[in-house]
């Protein structure tokens, strides 16, 4: 049986750290699957349970030189804190190398140097060069262990990563310097080259780790809705307690201004709760009894009591953030490209650094000096760190922001697959239409008033347990037209029903009932049949005995904002369909309304048939399935993007690779539009991550020294390589700014 755990991996550096560790994990004997996040520093692996345990997903990790722990359903809060205490330790890492850094480079660039950075002083310190080897001894060897533990695990994986050149390149500086000051007596050393590099390489990675905390934030905003305590009825008594001990049919008391603590169902009273921390609805809901309640949600004026359903981690706002982790761990199919570019680009690097040495000093014939600065150079700033992070931040930022409008996407596959649609296929009854009858039309004939027809109609329907009657009686429910008891009732398949009322028989049905009952209808009453049925409307013709009273029509309505979604999806280049089993006169009246072409709707379709017509539109490029999420499955999972509405219900919520949170279709754009703007961040990462390796590269190299003199030192490419991982991942946050 196949089941995934999700791990927490220590130790990893860079795009060829997560290579690595995916190699160990996907080579382990019953693993089926693992996607290895450089952004999280998380693991979602799949393997058989018969196969392997979950030893053997840790000891693979370790081998490769990593640490790994099991992550379970921990409390958000302790979440939280884990991520500030990663924060924390890179910050104290980065402080204490600094304290040693700062008069490093001072003695060493600014008194020794002929004032380097100070020209007006001239100071003779004695014994600098021993104080500039007990300043970087411990910034070498002890902040700096990390990047050794990580350079031998890679090499005895046969592979390098950024620990390697790191390490390569600062104790080249180091040992040199050693050498100098030690064996040949020289003044002349780089011990602040070592210093500075590693003091720049860990303020890139706390620049990293703060960047990376703003990418997982929505997720963060999410853990801290639930409140921590809940007000529970026990044995009789009101009592505080922590929210973790509420349990299943607990009888919740909420009060205005006060956080639902976990799902129910209200049982006494009502309010208006805001839900768009959840769904992304502005508008507070109205709930009365019966009503569904989620857990983080607020109640805004209104006391009332609810029962608990689910508790803990079954919530709606667990499972929510539940995805949003999975989604952020997905790996997008764009990410193998950098997965394969880390395997083979730091070896080549190191081959390119040790070409770059032997040709300034074997060749060309610069001192030792020169040529080992370049190449430390070359080490530096090719670290892949940036191609590492171009795909998962943008991932965890376009999921994180789609979470904040009730979108979840369900990885970065899903992602990435949602903006190559180049169709989308509307389920009728439910998605674009409300999937509720209403009464429309209320027409009455031969001096009949409008509230006599309702209420002859409603009496008749009253004892009907049809849609369409309960549409009718609803209606007068609302317009307080009041109702009598009728006798006699009976149903006339294919006709309609009849009933007594104070011992007048009276009729509801369509032209056929009309036919047996002997009553006329004249043509201007069937023209406005004719009418009504054109726009997809049920119709029902009232009568008593002896003549036609009026007709009433029923239609299950069209969604507010179909057609606004309708328009939008075309605009960006999207062909819309539409799918039902109703008959061809009623879709076509619907899919008019919503903007929908004649000639892109399927009526008089079978359940079982959606999916053939998903597969015949996949032969023109991708497709998108938007349904409910119940009925609608087979065809959802043949999509190559399934949609499903339903206000995040279990069903939806395991069925659709995208989720909208709330029944509103322009999330359905809206969706497109955001995995577009991921893909481009992504593009863009890319692009500017391998456009900096291939043109720093060749300058640090000194490819311009001969031409303008051009030289990049060590010390400017370490903080070039550390803006540059910056650099991408500011770029992905740009993505909270942009307008779905």
């Amino acid at each position: 049986m196949a089941t995934t755990v999700k791990l927490a991996i220590k130790g990893m550096h860079c795009a060829s750290c997560a290579s690595l560790v995916t190699k160990g994990l996907v080579k382990t004997p019953g693993v089926r699957k693992a996607n290895v996040n450089l952004a999280t520093h998380k693991a979602l692996v799949t393997y058989d349970e018969s196969v392997a345990t979950e030893q053997d997903l840790l000891a693979a990790v370790e081998k490769k030189g990593y640490k790994a722990s099991v992550l379970t359903d921990e409390d958000p809060a302790a979440l939280r804190q884990r991520e500030e205490r990663e924060i924390d330790s890179a910050k104290n890492r980065f402080l204490a190398s600094l304290y040693f850094a700062l008069p490093t480079l001072v003695i060493g660039m600014g008194l020794m140097r002929d004032g380097l950075l100070f020209p007006l002083i001239r100071l003779e310190l004695p014994y600098a060069p021993i104080f500039l080897f007990i300043l970087a001894t411990p910034v070498q060897f002890v902040i700096g262990w990390p990047f050794y533990r990580g350079a031998w695990a890679a090499l005895r994986n046969t592979s390098a990563n950024m620990d390697t050149l790191v390490a390569l390149g600062t104790t080249a500086a180091y040992l040199y310097s050693v050498v100098l000051v030690f064996v040949m007596g020289e003044m002349m050393q780089y011990f602040e080259v070592s210093v500075a590099l590693i003091t720049f390489v860990l303020l890139g990675k706390y620049w990293e780790a703060r960047a990376k905390g703003r990418t997982s934030e929505a997720i963060g905003k999410l853990m801290t809705l639930a409140p921590k305590t809940a007000r529970v009825v026990r044995n009789g008594h009101e009592v505080e307690i922590p929210v973790d001990d509420v349990v299943t049919g607990d009888t919740i008391i909420v009060k205005p201004g006060e956080k639902i603590p976990v799902d129910g169902e209200i049982a006494e009273g009502g309010s208006s709760v805001d839900e768009s921390m959840i769904t992304g609805e502005s508008i507070p809901v109205e709930k009365s009894v019966g009503s569904a309640v989620i857990g983080g949600t607020l109640n805004k004026h209104g006391s009332f009591t609810f029962t608990a359903t689910r508790v803990g981690m079954n919530t709606t706002l667990s499972h929510i953030v539940k995805l949003i982790e999975e989604a952020q761990g997905e790996k997008a199919p764009i990410q193998r490209f950098a997965d394969v570019v880390a395997e083979y680009f730091v070896p080549a690097v190191v081959i390119i650094a040790i070409l770059t040495f032997l040709l300034w000093f074997a060749v060309i014939g610069e001192p030792f000096s020169f040529a080992l600065s370049t190449a430390i150079a070359v080490l530096v700033i090719a670290c892949p760190c940036a191609l590492g992070l171009a795909t998962p931040t943008a991932i965890m930022v376009g999921t994180g922001k789609g979470a904040q409008h009730g979108i979840l996407i369900k990885g970065g596959e899903s992602l990435e697959t949602a903006h190559k649609v180049k169709s989308v296929i509307f389920d009728k009854t439910g998605t674009i239409t409300n999937g509720t009858p209403v009464l429309t039309e209320v027409i009455p004939f031969n001096d009949v008033t409008t509230v006599q027809l309702l209420h002859v109609a409603a009496s008749v329907e009253k004892g009907s347990e049809h849609p369409l009657a309960e549409a009718i009686v609803t209606a007068a429910k609302e317009r307080k037209i009041p109702t009598r008891h009728a006798h006699d009732f009976a149903a006339i398949p294919g006709h309609g029903v009849s009933a007594l009322l104070e011992e007048r028989q009276f009729f509801l049905g369509n032209q056929k009932l009309m036919a047996q009952q002997h009553v006329k209808v004249g043509a201007h009453e069937l023209d406005e049949v004719v009418r009504l049925e054109d726009e997809g409307k049920t119709v029902m013709l009232v009568a008593n005995s002896h003549k036609l009273l009026g007709l009433v029509a029923v239609a299950d309505t069209i969604k507010e904002r179909a057609p606004k979604a309708v328009k939008k999806l075309h605009q960006m280049g999207i062909a819309v369909y539409m799918i039902t089993g109703d008959n061809k006169r009623t879709a076509a009246a619907i899919a008019h309304q919503a903007g929908i072409a004649p000639e892109h709707v399927f009526a008089e379709v079978l359940p079982h048939e959606k999916a053939d017509h998903v597969k015949r539109l996949q032969k023109h490029g991708k497709v998108a399935m938007v349904g409910d999420g119940i009925n609608d499955a087979p065809a959802l999972a043949q999509a190559d993007i399934g949609i499903a509405m339903g206000s995040g219900t279990d069903v939806a919520m395991e069925t659709g690779s995208i989720v909208l949170m709330r029944n509103d279709l322009e999330d359905v754009p809206r969706a497109f539009r955001l995995s577009r703007l991921t893909m481009s961040k992504i593009r863009q990462n890319m692009f500017w991550a391998m456009v900096y390796n291939t043109l720093g590269i060749p300058i640090a190299a000194g490819v311009l020294y001969a031409s303008t003199g051009w030289l990049l030192s060590p010390i400017l490419a370490g903080g070039a390589m550390a803006l540059s991982s910056v650099s991408v991942v500011t770029n992905s946050l740009l993505l909270k700014n942009a307008k779905l």
